[in-house]
């Protein structure tokens, strides 16, 4: 056990990097990607219109070439630090470690380690999921929020092909990436219309893949959250609701984009790698006992929200 103020231990740290969820239950780091920056970072915003408006490259035969100049705001952010403590008692170490195991076994230390990292995931996709699936966050243009029978549950009313497809070609980049919210995704999977145009023919009935629906679309890649939180306050009953709510996102993803000088709607930047540790606390239990922390320094983006288009309340 170590006598500094905060140990980092080898083991735990392998522990917090490598256990996850399913992605395909937590989806913010595909919606979001990680970025390695230091603990403060910049990046630069350019006028989208200086991109897109051509000016005369005519140029006489002793005459001078026009003159552009590219003006970009300079963004300065800052990583943001995120972290869990779990109390472990000295004498349930000791009692681990004086009880027959079997090969592999997991002592407290250990445990508590992959619940804290279980919950710094959650929080995140918690996060990630309350700024993409926020309408404040996309300019007047680029969503829109369904009632009635524009919503997609209604599978007799509502068109969701032709919808999905005009709002594709709102944002100044196209998408590449749509998320669904799981109950969104239910509805969108069996709507009558999706299935006939994924599977062709008179069939309306059965359910579409994540893959026809990307390539339905033209998109690369389909996420669907799935990911639960727990609501309610601490010592109430528990009151389980979805991260990500009854809403679509079109995204224009590119994880390489601040690399290549390319748009993309949101990123996260990350400093450093994920840590777990241990910290002496002699008021644990009357024999003392180790604090475990797990955490991490990031900052989640929005770079570029007119590369998105935001679909509020898809279903019922």
């Amino acid at each position: 056990m170590a006598s500094a103020p905060f140990a980092v231990n080898p083991t735990l740290t392998a522990i917090a990097i490598a256990y996850v969820n399913p992605l395909v239950t937590l989806i913010a780091d595909r919606v979001l990607p990680r970025k390695s920056t230091g603990e403060t970072f910049v990046y630069t915003r350019y006028d989208k219109a200086a991109a897109y408006t051509v000016p005369d490259t005519t140029v006489g035969r002793k005459g001078r070439p026009n003159f552009v100049e590219f003006d970009g705001a300079e963004v300065v952010d800052r990583c943001l630090d995120y972290g869990l403590d779990a109390p472990v008692p000295n004498r349930d170490i000791k009692l681990f470690a004086d009880m027959p195991k079997a090969p592999g076994a997991k002592g407290p230390l250990e445990v508590a380690t992959m619940m804290l990292t279980n919950l710094m995931l959650l929080s995140r996709e918690v996060r990630v999921a309350q700024l993409v699936f926020n309408a404040a966050t996309y300019p007047a243009a680029n969503k829109a929020k369904l009632t009635g029978d524009e919503r997609f549950s209604d599978h007799a009313n509502s068109d969701p092909l032709g919808f999905v497809l005009e709002k594709l070609d709102v944002p100044l980049v196209r998408p590449n990436v749509m998320v669904f919210g799981q109950e969104a995704w239910t509805q969108f999977r069996v709507h009558p219309d999706i299935v006939q145009a994924c599977k062709g023919g008179a069939q309306q009935s059965g359910t579409v893949t994540r893959q026809q629906v990307a390539e339905l679309f033209e998109v690369n890649e389909v996420l669907v959250g799935a990911g639960r939180h727990n609501v309610a306050r601490k010592g109430q009953q528990p009151n389980f609701q979805r991260c990500w709510g009854k809403h679509i996102a079109l995204l224009s993803i590119d994880q390489m984009a601040a690399e290549t000088d390319q748009p993309t709607f949101g990123w996260t930047a990350q400093w450093g790698a994920k840590v777990a540790g241990t910290i002496n606390d002699p008021d644990i239990g009357i024999e003392g006992g180790v604090r475990v922390r797990s955490g991490e320094h990031v900052k989640e983006v929005i770079s570029a929200p007119d590369a998105a288009f935001f679909i509020e309340d898809a279903v019922a």
